[in-house]
Parts: structure tokens; sequence; C-alpha cells
């Protein structure tokens, strides 16, 4: 069953129905449901499929092109190049509506790097000439963006458009297991990372707790060795790059934390964790209103899957490759509220935009900020602020997943951190509660016009 993505099939279709050659580019992390995307889009219109093949040869790129060329039917010959077997699809192309699809397009382009260049030739002299749709698909973040998208490329200019697939937003995300309840729901999106792949493993005639168990706490699960496996597929060195990544789930949010965990030089990180920063696995932070470069970048594991894994299966590896995993998570499992805490924050910054028109005041950027409070001589963190430049208006949020209501000293507390920020002439603040809130900060709410109460019981009805 295909969910969601209705915005990038209706991209696809308005290309599609335009009467001249279009080419997109999509791109995105694996399993983030670029192929099925692309097979949903053309179930029911004329199409060459082509997947390239990690690591494979020009030849066997080439057969597999053919075969797919010819509809699966072996007994035609091999084109004798990438170049014929272009020529073939421009004459059927001349004939009738066509979509070509290259899906994992990098990987082709690593077995013949002259195909960038030949299609490039081809769109100039022959495909512009017909009405076709050409589609190339990518899991590697920074080669899309560099060899498809990007200014030095020989494909640069030519595209109709672009889709970059991102993870699911919360609403669509639910779908994959509406038999759970909201609070069940959220807990999946947050190990999860919201990655389509991940959620259709979910099964909503099960418990949380077994669907959970069940996919990281088993040795046979399918998500046991999925970041192995991620991490074999992209990099030639994956177990440099597990260290980086541990280092950060086990709390090195800086550089020089990053290296001493490691034991690497500062150089060797930094490389690697370009890698990391480019499939989207680990993400480079600095505080609102920071600018990039800023001394207080930090790094953090954007994807959710990966930070579940590491802060609570990898410690556990060994144990549940004895069969121990049921009683692991038994131990682990009072410990994710406090993982929810981050996806939390992203909810809420997620629910902030799906309400964008009726908030008090416009913004361009929402996120967290971290620092010195000089009022109060201590180091202070705000969950979100929601600002633009110049503006004098700011919202302020505070995010808590806690099975407690949220009480008075909360509130007062995170009004007084935001104090410090004295270049708006007005603040709003929005406070965030899995559990509710007290009777006390209503009634003191309720006395105020700048402040909003949120349960999540009422997000994203």
């Amino acid at each position: 069953m295909f969910i969601g993505r209705q915005k990038e099939l209706e991209t696809l279709s308005n290309q599609y129905a335009k009467n001249e050659f279009t080419f997109i580019p999509i791109y995105g992390r694996r399993r983030v449901g670029k192929t099925q995307l692309i097979e949903e889009f053309i179930r029911d219109k004329k199409a060459v499929f082509f997947t390239a093949i990690n690591k494979g040869t020009y030849k066997q790129n080439l057969e597999l092109l053919s075969k797919a060329i010819f509809d699966g039917d072996e007994s035609h010959a091999v084109f004798g190049s990438f170049y014929d077997a272009l020529e073939n699809i421009f004459s059927r192309a001349q004939k009738e509506k066509l979509i070509f699809v290259i899906d994992e397009f990098p990987y082709l382009a690593q077995s013949e790097e002259s195909i960038i260049s030949i299609l490039q030739q081809f769109i100039d002299l022959k495909f512009l000439k017909t009405n076709m749709m050409l589609i190339l698909s990518g899991s590697s973040l920074s080669f899309m963006e560099n060899q498809v998208l990007g200014y030095q490329s020989p494909l640069y200019g030519r595209r109709s458009g672009q889709i970059k697939l991102l993870p699911l937003d919360f609403r669509t995300a639910r779908e994959f297991a509406p038999g759970l309840s909201k609070l069940d729901q959220a807990v999946m999106y947050g190990v999860t990372g919201a990655i389509p792949k991940y959620l259709s493993l979910f099964n909503d005639s099960l418990s949380l707790d077994d669907n959970i168990r069940g996919q990281y706490f088993d040795r046979n699960a399918y998500l046991f060795e999925e970041t192995d496996n991620l991490l074999k597929q992209e990099f030639k060195e994956p177990s440099l790059y597990q260290s980086i990544i541990t280092a950060i789930a086990t709390g090195g949010s800086q550089m020089k934390d990053i290296k001493g965990k490691t034991g690497e030089e500062s150089s060797t990180v930094a490389t690697y964790m370009k890698s990391l920063l480019d499939t989207g696995i680990v993400k480079k932070d600095v505080p609102a209103m920071d600018k990039p470069g800023s001394r207080k970048t930090i790094y953090r594991l954007e994807d959710g899957m990966f930070r579940f894994w590491y802060r609570f299966v990898y410690p556990n590896v060994s144990l549940v490759s004895l069969d121990k995993g049921e009683m692991v998570y038994e131990r682990i499992k009072p410990f994710i509220p406090d993982f929810m805490g981050e996806v939390f924050e992203k909810l809420c910054i997620e629910y902030m935009w799906s309400v964008y028109g009726d908030l008090p005041c416009a913004f361009q950027n929402i996120s967290r900020w971290w620092g010195n409070n000089p009022d109060l001589k201590s180091q202070a963190e705000i969950d979100f602020i929601a600002y633009s430049e110049g503006e004098e208006q700011a919202i302020f949020g505070e995010c808590k997943w806690r099975n407690e209501e949220l009480d008075l000293a909360i509130v007062k507390e995170s009004l007084e951190k935001c104090e410090m920020f004295k270049q708006f002439k007005k603040n709003y603040y929005y406070f965030f509660s899995k559990s509710g809130f007290t009777d006390g900060v209503r009634e003191f709410v309720a006395e105020r016009d700048d402040i909003q109460l949120i349960d999540f019981a009422d997000m994203f009805e």
C-alpha cells in the first residue's frame, strides 16, 4: 500500500502533462521511498525503469539497461554501448509519450564516468525534440546535489524541477499504524525516524512494545542489522564512520569531543563527518540566531532510527545476538521517554509550521537555542525560537515529554530564561506538554495574552 507523497506525485504529474521534454532529479536518503514514489507514478504509464547496481561494472549495468529497455525479454541482444541504448530510448520517445527512469544513478556514474556527459549531449541534441520525461534518482545526496544539480555539472540548467524526498511528517506517518494510540504513534515516529520502509514494518495489531522489541531486539529482525547494512552500502570504511556515530550518540556533540572519543586526528574526523552530513545521518547545528561557523556548533544524529539504535541496541548487540532481546528491552524501556524528548521538540516545530497562518507573528526561522545566559550567569537551553531577521517579535517554545502535568515552576523558569533576548520588543510563549498542565499553570496563563498552552492530545487533529 502506497501512503502519502501527494505533493510529490502532483509535481511529477504536472511535469508529465507538459507537451515537452522534462527532466526531474529525485534524491534522498536510503529507504525514504524514492523507488516506491517513482513506481507509483509510472504505474499506468509507458516507462523504461532501469536500476543501476552498487559497484557494478560498465558491462553489468549495460546488460541491465538493455533488459529494462526490452521489458525483460532476454532474447534481445545487449546494446553495444550506453550511447546505443539511449539512441533506442530516443527513437521510442519520438513515437510515444515515454518516461525514462535511471534509479540509483550515482551507481551508474561510478561504473561509467562519461554517462553524465553522454546524457547532456542526448538532452541537448535529441531528447529536447521529444516530450519524454527523464527521471534520475539517487541516494547519495552529495552526488545528486553536486554532479546532477550543481553549477559545475554538465546537466546544470537542464532540469525542469527537482524533488528532495524527506522523511514523512507525523500526520502521514500515523497512517502506517492507525490502530495504535496517538502517543504510541509518536514513539513509532521517533524510533523509525519517519522513514517509510521502517514505518511499514510496524503492525498495529501488535502493541508498541511488541513492535519495538520485534524489530530492534531480535537478532533476525530487519532493523537489528540495518545501521550496519546502510553504512556498508554507503562507505568503504564503515568502521570509522561507526566510531564517529557512536561518539555522537554517547554525548560527543562538539568536534573536540568526537576527536577524543574516536582517537582520530581532527582532519580525519572532519573528512568523514562531511560524508555523514551528506547522507543525512548527522546534522550540524548552531544556536538560533547564530551564524554558520559559530563556535557553538554541535553535531547531532539527525536520523531517528540511528539515534535509537546507537543509544539502545548498540550497547546490547551481544545480548540480543544471544536471544536475550526481551530482557534487554525491559531494561531500556524506562529510558524511551527521555529519548522522546528530542523527538517531541521536532514534533512541536512541525506543528508550528502546520499552524503557521494562525500564529501571532510571522517567522522565517525556527530552531533550538543554547548558550550562556548573562542575566542568570548560567548555561541555558530553549527548545525553540521562531523568529525573522530584523523583526521585533518572536515565539519561544518549551516542549516537555513527561508523564506528569507541566507545572507552574517550569513555566516561570522558562519565562525567566527568555528575558535575556532583549532584541525583541514583543515575545510570545508556547508551552507543549505530553500530559497536560496543572491548574496552577492554567490560572496563571488565564491572566496573560502572550502564552499558549498546547496539549499533545490536541496536536495534529
